[in-house]
């Protein structure tokens, strides 16, 4: 099992850009399908996108289709949430999560979790 830890969160104003990075530990991070949630205050996790083992397949929520790129660098053992066009309605708990094999979309289906990183997005 890899753990995980999330960076890259904090303020900006709508309109803006964030990039949040997942770094790894533990073996075989090459083999795990990683993913990123949200949470905002009140309401459940949230699906925002996951990249393949590979990274040759990527995967995003609706609401962040066009603005959020996911990608990953196996030797660095890292993914990244690149955020563009940040909303208000962005505001949350980002969090990966990774699982062994293929990518899927659903929180109980990953076992692997991060402490979460904050980005709120002010109007």
């Amino acid at each position: 099992q890899v753990q995980l830890v999330e960076s890259g969160g904090g303020l900006v104003q709508a309109g803006g850009s964030l990039r949040l990075s997942c770094a790894a530990s533990g073996g075989g991070f090459s083999s795990y399908s990683v993913a990123w949630f949200r949470q905002a205050p009140g309401k459940e996790r949230e699906f925002v996108g996951a990249i393949s083992r590979s990274g040759n397949s990527t995967y995003y929520g609706d609401s962040v289709k066009g603005r959020f790129t996911i990608s990953r660098d196996n030797a660095k053992k890292s993914v990244y949430l690149q955020m563009n066009g940040l909303k208000p309605e962005d505001t949350a708990v980002y969090y990966c999560a990774a699982r062994p094999g293929i990518v899927r979309t659903r929180v109980r289906e990953y076992d692997s979790w991060g402490q979460g990183t904050q980005v709120t997005v002010s109007s």
